[in-house]
């Protein structure tokens, strides 16, 4: 759905509820999971590190559930309030080249696992029949024990869907590649953030 002012509150529910009945764009929903990309689509892999430790892991995930890494004032989620939970339906809200669109994804799986020395967690959402673009992208946080490094992790596969993704391919390309780059600025933001505010809290003096 595009057009040329920012949409409404009412128009982002009335989007958004029309969309929770809806299917999955493509076929190859939860490939993502297992890390072998679909033919057919272009794929793109992001990664970066936050820092070491578990109190870093956990400032990450707190990140990640509260969708901070697609909080990017170009890029947003509605509602932002929604749990990460497999099943729930999003509005993804761009703003890009003087228009908006609205585009609707639906979360395919959660995962929190240890395996083998590495916690992760993380999720993938799909697109829905209104969205520019037909895919699945996932978002992790990783803690490796073998030498405590955090990781921030995205792993996508796309092809255009609509008509206009479609004649401004290169655009939608740039597009992406500014999503990724700025995903990755924000978690680190994030987990920076966290860690000086504790450090703020533990320098300050006892209340008498």
């Amino acid at each position: 759905m595009f057009q040329l002012s920012r949409p409404t509150a009412a128009q982002i529910a009335a989007f958004l509820a029309a969309q929770r009945g809806s299917d999955f764009s493509y076929r190859e929903v939860g490939a993502t999971r297992h890390g072998t990309p679909p033919a057919g689509y272009t794929v793109d892999r992001n990664r970066v590190r936050l820092g070491v430790g578990a109190e870093v892991y956990r400032q990450a995930v707190a990140a990640l559930r509260s969708w901070r890494m697609s909080t990017l004032g170009w890029s947003t989620i509605h509602q932002q309030s929604t749990a990460v939970v497999a099943g729930a339906t999003i509005a993804v809200v761009l703003k890009h080249y003087g228009f908006w669109s609205l585009n609707a994804a639906r979360i395919v799986y959660v995962f929190d696992e240890d395996v083998a020395g590495v916690q992760r967690t993380g999720f993938a959402y799909g697109t829905l029949a209104d969205h520019a673009e037909v895919g699945e992208e996932r978002f992790v946080v990783e803690w490796q024990r073998a030498d405590d490094s955090v990781w921030y992790d995205l792993h996508a596969f796309s092809r255009p869907g609509h008509v206009l993704a479609k004649l401004g391919y290169p655009i939608g390309r740039g597009l992406q590649k500014r999503f990724a780059r700025e995903s990755k600025q924000a978690m680190v933001a994030a987990t920076r953030e966290s860690g000086a505010r504790e450090n703020l809290i533990s320098l300050a003096p006892p209340s008498s």
